[in-house]
C-alpha cells in the first residue's frame, strides 16, 4: 500500500509541538498527515503502544497519548473498530499487567476499546525465503487483519542503537517461537538484532506511526537520563523508514550507522531526502 509520504522517494514527516493538550496536538497532527481518510478504508484498526515492560514514560507509550489517538479515530473513522494490542517483553509478568499498571484498562473502560495480548493471540506461519535471519515468521494473523498504527517512544537502545517505530514490531512475536530460553519473551531477537528487526519488518510493518518524541531516553531503552533537551515534539508519518531516520536524528544518531534503518532504506521507506512539516 503506497501512502502520501512514500512517492518518488520523498517522504514527508509531520511534527508538532507538545505543550499540555494531547487531544488537540494529536487532532491536529493526524489531520494535517491525513490519516483519517487512509485508515477509513478499512474496518478495524490496531493501535500497538510501546509498552515492553509495566515502567512509566518515557519507558513506555504514555495512556494520555494512546487516548488521544482513540479519540480521533472515533470521531473521524466512526465505523471502525478500535483495538489497542501490545506483547511485552517481560518473562516474570504478561502484558496485561502492563495494561493494568500503566492505565490501559481505565483507557479501555472509558472509550470502548478492547485491549489484546499479542503473546497470546492466534498466529499464521509466514515466509520469505531471501530473508537472512527469518526465512520463516509466526505472527498474529490480527496484524494482517488490520491497519496498524504504530505509537513508539523516542529511546536509544542498549542493542540495536535505537527502538523507534521498526524495532516497535518486536512486540508482535509470539514468545512461544521467539523466547528460545533467554531472560526475555523475545530473546531470540538479540542475536543479530539489526537483520532480526529488519526481516520482522519485511513481514509486516506499521502502516502509519505517531512517534512520542516529547521526552526521549539518550542513553538506554530501559531508564536512564531523558534526552536534554527533551525534543517536546509529537511526529507522525506513514513512512516507517522515514519516521526512524528522523527520530535517530532526534538522538544525535546518523540512520546511516543503524543497520536495520539503512536496510530498509529503498525498500519499506525512504530515510532520505525528508520533509518536515510543522503544524
Amino acid at each position: 500500500m503506497q501512502q502520501d509520504g512514500k512517492k518518488d522517494g520523498q517522504s514527508k514527516i509531520y511534527v508538532c509541538r507538545h505543550g499540555a493538550d494531547w487531544h488537540s496536538e494529536v487532532e491536529n497532527l493526524l489531520t494535517r498527515a491525513g490519516l483519517a481518510s487512509v485508515a477509513g478504508r478499512h474496518k478495524r484498526i490496531v493501535l500497538k503502544p510501546n509498552l515492553v515492560e509495566a515502567a512509566l514514560p518515557p519507558i513506555t507509550t504514555p495512556v494520555e497519548l494512546t487516548a488521544a489517538v482513540v479519540d480521533f479515530l472515533r470521531s473521524a473513522v466512526p465505523q471502525a473498530e478500535i483495538i489497542i494490542a501490545e506483547g511485552c517483553g517481560s518473562k516474570t509478568y504478561d502484558t496485561d499487567h502492563c495494561f493494568a499498571r500503566l492505565g490501559y484498562h481505565e483507557l479501555a473502560a472509558a472509550k470502548g476499546v478492547e485491549l489484546v495480548d499479542l503473546n497470546r493471540q492466534p498466529t499464521i506461519r509466514l515466509t520469505l525465503p531471501d530473508c537472512r535471519r527469518w526465512p520463516e515468521m509466526h505472527l498474529p494473523a490480527l496484524l494482517f487483519e488490520s491497519f496498524l498504527v504504530s505509537l513508539p517512544v523516542l529511546k536509544v537502545h542498549t542493542l540495536a542503537k535505537v527502538t523507534l517505530t521498526l524495532k516497535n514490531m518486536m512486540g508482535a512475536a509470539p514468545p512461544c517461537h521467539y523466547q528460545q530460553g533467554g531472560h526475555w519473551k523475545k530473546a531470540a531477537f538479540h542475536h543479530d538484532i539489526q537483520a532480526a528487526v529488519a526481516d520482522l519488518n519485511r513481514y509486516r510493518s506499521p502502516d502509519f506511526t505517531l512517534l512520542d518524541a516529547t521526552v526521549g531516553l539518550a542513553q538506554s531503552h530501559l531508564g536512564g537520563p531523558p534526552c536534554k533537551p527533551p525534543p517536546g515534539l509529537l511526529a507522525a508519518s506513514f513512512d516507517p523508514v522515514a519516521l526512524d531516520a528522523y527520530g535517530a536524528d532526534l538522538l544525535n544518531l546518523d540512520w546511516r550507522e543503524i543497520d536495520h534503518i539503512r536496510e530498509l532504506h529503498g525498500e519499506l521507506g525512504f530515510a532520505e531526502p525528508l520533509t518536515v512539516v510543522a503544524v
